[in-house]
């Protein structure tokens, strides 16, 4: 029976020259292997910034198209391309603010703050979304908010006489009424509060004139008799009153007469 050895490692026998021209062989696939690797790496790179110029460029155009339907007061179908939009450039401010404008033209001053300082989110340094979002505040009634907003976009962009004489002086003035009314509210409160204390007396009742008061009103009830009167109806129809006083208490027969209280 045939005892079995360790087989030979594999290339033992091989010669030097065959294995040289293996391992440059080898190595001349590696290379175009990390070449195919380079160029996949570059073709996928190249292809999204493909796709995203593609997006930037719809983006555009759906921004330009809301912009025409605005001018015409098409505010909702404006909102809708304005948000196909923002699917394609979410990280765009201006579509956010060209947006909180739209929805102010609608009254809908909730979702205008909300888009305006999305807007801001994404550029903080924009002076246009400051003024939007103050011109959103003065809607809901914050005025302080307005004016904040507005020293914001004057920070920015100081030269802007739009937002100097026109947002800024309004929200000031408006602010300088709201303090007015404030102070004649609460000046009318505390009128109102003191005309109240003086309506009401202040009574002394331990005083001399209310103790004299009360003295004669007990003395004239004393004065009065205890007197009781009784109707009394006789057995033949006569009727007749009777006063019972306390020092004389009797009464007429009574077999003769039936009372009558």
């Amino acid at each position: 029976m045939a005892s079995f050895g360790w087989k030979r490692k594999i290339g033992e026998k091989v010669s030097k020259a065959t294995s040289q021209q293996f391992e440059a062989e080898a190595a001349d696939e590696k290379d175009l292997a990390d070449e195919d690797d380079a160029n996949w790496v570059h073709a996928t790179k190249r292809r999204k910034e493909v796709l995203l110029e593609d997006c930037v460029k719809r983006s555009k155009e759906l921004k330009e198209e809301g912009a025409n339907l605005a001018e015409n007061r098409r505010y909702r179908e404006a909102i809708h391309k304005w948000d196909e939009a923002l699917q394609l450039t979410p990280e765009d401010a201006t579509l956010y603010e060209m947006k909180s404008q739209v929805l102010m033209s609608l009254h809908e001053m909730f979702p205008a703050v909300h888009a305006a300082e999305m807007a801001l989110q994404r550029n903080p340094r924009s002076w246009d979304a400051w003024q939007t979002l103050g011109r959103a505040q003065l809607g809901l009634g914050e005025i302080a908010l307005a004016i904040r907003s507005f020293q914001m976009s004057l920070h920015i962009f100081p030269m802007n006489p739009e937002v100097w004489k026109e947002d800024l002086s309004w929200a000031r003035k408006l602010h300088e009424q709201q303090k007015a009314t404030k102070t004649e509210a609460v000046q009318a409160l505390a009128n109102e509060k003191q005309l109240a204390q003086e309506s009401i007396p202040d009574y002394d009742f331990e005083s001399d004139e209310i103790v004299a008061v009360c003295a004669a009103i007990a003395e004239k009830e004393k004065a009065l008799p205890a007197a009781k009167t009784v109707v009394i109806v006789s057995a033949s129809g006569t009727v007749e009153t009777v006063t019972e006083k306390e020092n004389c208490p009797a009464t007429p027969d009574e077999t003769l007469f039936i009372r009558a209280r």
